[in-house]
């Protein structure tokens, strides 16, 4: 069997990975199953940049707030702030302290102005996307923006007779911004303003407004810029995806916390099939929220269950959509050691590479029908691959040791 395994195995790189499927999708997604690490980020921005120079991939779509990745894209496409105030404001989840992507943005940066003085033209250019909603571990962010910046599109391009409302009456519906993001109301439905008469009448209106942009589509598209368009649907889809994770903030049913966290894979997937729309582009996030099957975990010590943004995406595009999953042998900076010899991770370990791509579905044919158990992590912040999903893949990047950032 250990040799079936190293059979499997290849140098990481991007034709490694191209190898593995039978066309170029327009999403191939990279997943890590752990958050953090610059070394595992540094490997994505290798990848990247192999499948930019190589495969013409335009755009690298992150797990980052999806509003604040546009201050990342306009920098990178126009060179708008500095890169220190785009590393400050562009990201959340505190990715905008991370050296691997610093390194991110500098290259695509240079990259855009490279070709000449005036630089690449549009189409060539590489561009950036945020693909998680503006939601933090600890709750969700006010609608104000998103509403806001949708509403001033419609007011400057329709009669204002078209408008549901003015800006001042959706100003004083949504009312001051910290009563929406009370970080106690993650577990305290009691404390959410989602479920009050105002914010229903804030949804009513986000609906309606998203309502006018689709149903004025073909002047809006021809009268401005595809860019102002398209982000002017980012600002309904984020909009409308609050507002309905804010109602179920609310709620106080046992199915509370796996419907908040479906949600968030379906903010993901709305956005990530936005950016699909646009051309090829490479994917990283958790393998959680990329792979094809339901995912798990348990949270206020209740097990959760939701479909995954790649489930989501892989229904909508088949074959135009890729997961490569990512499996680790130690983390020992976090406790994590070498792995039992009986489990996927274990094996992998014993192969000579400090890093390989592995096919996965030839892996799984290796092993049989019975598959090894599930390695079980001593930290809450890896997790380790189900061994059970592992033909539902398309590959998998196994790194043998992760060094201390």
């Amino acid at each position: 069997m250990a040799t079936d395994i190293k059979d499997t195995a290849r140098s990481v790189d991007a034709a490694s990975v191209m190898r593995l499927l039978p066309n170029r999708p327009r999403l191939l997604a990279l997943g890590e199953p752990t958050h953090g690490e610059d070394s595992l980020l540094h490997l994505r921005n290798e990848l990247f940049r192999q499948l930019v120079e190589q495969e013409g991939y335009r755009t690298i779509a992150i797990e980052s707030d999806c509003l604040r990745g546009l201050v990342v894209d306009d920098h990178v496409t126009s060179g708008k702030g500095t890169l220190d105030e785009v590393m400050e404001h562009g990201f959340s989840h505190g990715w905008g302290t991370s050296a691997a992507n610093r390194e991110l943005v500098r290259w695509m940066r240079a990259h855009n102005i490279r070709a000449d003085n005036d630089g690449r033209p549009p189409s060539d250019r590489l561009r950036f996307a945020g693909f998680d909603g503006p939601l933090e571990i600890t709750g969700a962010a006010s609608p104000r923006r998103a509403l806001t910046a949708l509403h001033g599109y419609l007011s400057a391009r329709l009669d204002a007779d078209l408008l549901p409302c003015t800006a001042e009456a959706l100003d004083r519906l949504l009312g001051t911004d910290d009563r929406w993001t009370d970080p106690a109301a993650m577990m305290e439905p009691a404390r959410s303003v989602g479920q009050s008469a105002e914010a229903g009448q804030v949804r009513l209106l986000a609906d309606e407004l998203v309502a006018l942009l689709d149903a004025h589509t073909p002047q809006l598209r021809t009268g401005t810029s595809y860019d102002a368009w398209d982000r002017a649907c980012l600002y309904g889809r984020t909009a409308i995806g609050l507002l309905r994770y804010h109602h179920w903030m609310a709620d106080t049913s046992p199915a509370r916390l796996s419907r908040l966290a479906g949600l968030r894979d379906l903010m993901m997937a709305r956005t990530l099939l936005a950016v699909a729309a646009r051309g090829p582009a490479f994917v990283h996030a958790h393998n959680s929220h990329l792979q094809r099957e339901k995912s798990t975990m348990r949270m206020g010590g209740m097990p959760l269950e939701w479909w995954s943004a790649g489930a989501l995406v892989s229904a909508e595009l088949g074959e135009e959509y890729a997961f490569v999953a990512t499996a680790l042998g130690t983390i020992r900076h976090q406790g994590v050691d070498t792995p039992p010899p009986d489990t996927v991770e274990g094996l992998l370990y014993a192969l000579p590479e400090d890093r390989c791509v592995v096919d996965a579905a030839r892996l799984a044919t290796a092993l049989g029908g019975t598959r090894p158990e599930p390695r079980v992590s001593p930290w809450f912040g890896y997790a380790p691959l189900n061994p059970a999903h592992l033909a539902d893949s398309d590959g998998l990047v196994f790194v043998k040791d992760v060094p201390r950032s």
